[in-house]
């Protein structure tokens, strides 16, 4: 296995563990229990954040190109219950 590939899969699965992560802490009652899920959480995001720099910078991993205004407007707009205009 090449470095793309291992660098690609960790990213998979951080950004799968996150969603996991996210679902679990809100249907926690225990506080202290919450509280270390928290700030697991909150090392993986960053763990994920700098792997995603890395895998960008070495041309492993290509983002969307940016959504325009426009789209974003709509979305808000559908978000916010306003009709389209």
């Amino acid at each position: 296995m090449n470095e793309k590939d291992m660098v690609n899969d960790y990213l998979s699965a951080l950004n799968g563990s996150l969603i996991n992560y996210g679902s679990v802490i809100s249907q926690c009652d225990n506080e202290q229990l919450r509280q270390t899920l928290q700030q697991i959480r909150n090392t993986d995001e960053q763990r994920q954040y700098n792997l995603y720099h890395y895998a960008k910078q070495k041309g492993y991993y290509q983002p969307a190109a940016p959504a325009q205004m426009q789209e974003v407007q709509h979305v808000k707009n559908q978000l916010n219950g306003q009709q389209p205009q």
